[in-house]
C-alpha cells in the first residue's frame, strides 16, 4: 500500500523531534569515550575509557562519589515517600470531603510556581526556623547548644522537602487518574466473600494499582536524581547533590571528564527506567497467569 505524502512529512517531523530530544544525550555519551588528548567538541581524538578512569579517581577538589551517594540515597527516600503519600492521598480522595478541592489545588500548585522561587522560599523558611531554634536555646540557657548549632537545613530536611514539592504532584495526579477508573465492584466482591478492609486493600486493590505505583516510584527517583533548580538554595556546601556538583563543574572542568560524569548519571537514570519497566512486565505476566489458573 502506497503511503500518502502526509505520512512522510509527519515521519520526517517525528524523526527531527527524536533527534532534537536525544541528540544532546548521544553527543555527550560519544564524546565521553574520547582518547587522552580529546577535547570538548568534535572531531574525536581517538577512543578510550581514559576519562571514565579519571572520573573514578575524582574530579579535582570535588568529592564526586560522595555527591553521587547523597543523590542516590535521597532519590530512594523521595521515591518511597512519593509512593506512600500518593497512594494514601489517592485512596482518600476516592470519597469527597470538606475542602478536598482546596487540598488538591494546594498539592499541585508547586508545579506552577517557578522552581527557583520554591527553592528560595524553602531556604527562607529554614533560616527562620534556625533563628527560632537558636532563640529557644538561648532562652533556656543551653549555651553548648546555641554555640554548636548550625542549621536545620540538610539533605533530609530542606533538600527532601524541596524534592517532594516536585515529585508529589506528579504522583498525586497519577493516582487520582488510576482510582478514577478503578472498578469498585472488585472491592464489593471481596467484602461479600468476607474479606476485611485490610485484606481487600492488600489482596485486591494493591495488586491492581501496583504497576502505577512502580511508575510513580520511577518518577519520584528520576525527578529527584536530576533535580538542581529546587535544590540550589535549599542545599549547599558539603550537602550538595550530584546535579548541583555537575552544574558547578561545568564552569571549571574543560575536558571530557565532565562528559563521562554526564554519561554515568544518564546510565543510572536509564537503568532505573529499565528496572521499572521489567518489574511492571513481570507483574502483568503474573496477573495474567493467575487469571488463567482461575
Amino acid at each position: 500500500m502506497r503511503r500518502p505524502p502526509a505520512f512522510w512529512v509527519l515521519s520526517g517531523f517525528f524523526a527531527l523531534f527524536v533527534l532534537f530530544l536525544y541528540g544532546p544525550v548521544i553527543t555527550i555519551v560519544v564524546l565521553s569515550f574520547q582518547g587522552p588528548s580529546g577535547g570538548l567538541t568534535f572531531p574525536m581524538q581517538g577512543m578510550s575509557l581514559h576519562w571514565f578512569g579519571r572520573l573514578w579517581e575524582g574530579v579535582g577538589v570535588v568529592d564526586i562519589w560522595a555527591a553521587f551517594g547523597r543523590s542516590f540515597r535521597l532519590g530512594l527516600v523521595v521515591m518511597v515517600l512519593t509512593v506512600l503519600v500518593s497512594l494514601a492521598a489517592g485512596y482518600a480522595f476516592r470519597r469527597r470531603f470538606p475542602g478536598s478541592g482546596l487540598v488538591f489545588y494546594a498539592a499541585v500548585a508547586s508545579l506552577i510556581v517557578p522552581s527557583i522561587v520554591v527553592s528560595l522560599g524553602i531556604a527562607v523558611m529554614f533560616r527562620l526556623l534556625d533563628l527560632g531554634v537558636t532563640s529557644v536555646g538561648e532562652a533556656l540557657g543551653i549555651e553548648w547548644f546555641a554555640e554548636s548549632f548550625q542549621t536545620t537545613a540538610g539533605i533530609y530536611t530542606s533538600g527532601l522537602g524541596a524534592h517532594l514539592t516536585w515529585t508529589l504532584p506528579f504522583g498525586l495526579l497519577i493516582m487520582f487518574a488510576v482510582f478514577n477508573r478503578f472498578d469498585g465492584r472488585f472491592e464489593e466482591a471481596a467484602r461479600d466473600l468476607g474479606a476485611t478492609p485490610w485484606q481487600t486493600f492488600r489482596h485486591v486493590v494493591l495488586p491492581i494499582v501496583a504497576p502505577s505505583l512502580i511508575g510513580i516510584g520511577l518518577f519520584g527517583f528520576t525527578l529527584s536524581w536530576d533535580e538542581a533548580a529546587r535544590s540550589s538554595q535549599a542545599l549547599g556546601g558539603d550537602q550538595n547533590t550530584l546535579p548541583l556538583e555537575l552544574t558547578g563543574l561545568t564552569t571549571t572542568v574543560t575536558n571530557p571528564e565532565i562528559y563521562a560524569l554526564g554519561s554515568l548519571t544518564t546510565g543510572v537514570s536509564f537503568a532505573v527506567i529499565l528496572s521499572a519497566l521489567l518489574t511492571i512486565r513481570a507483574l502483568r505476566h503474573r496477573a495474567a497467569a493467575l487469571r488463567a489458573k482461575g
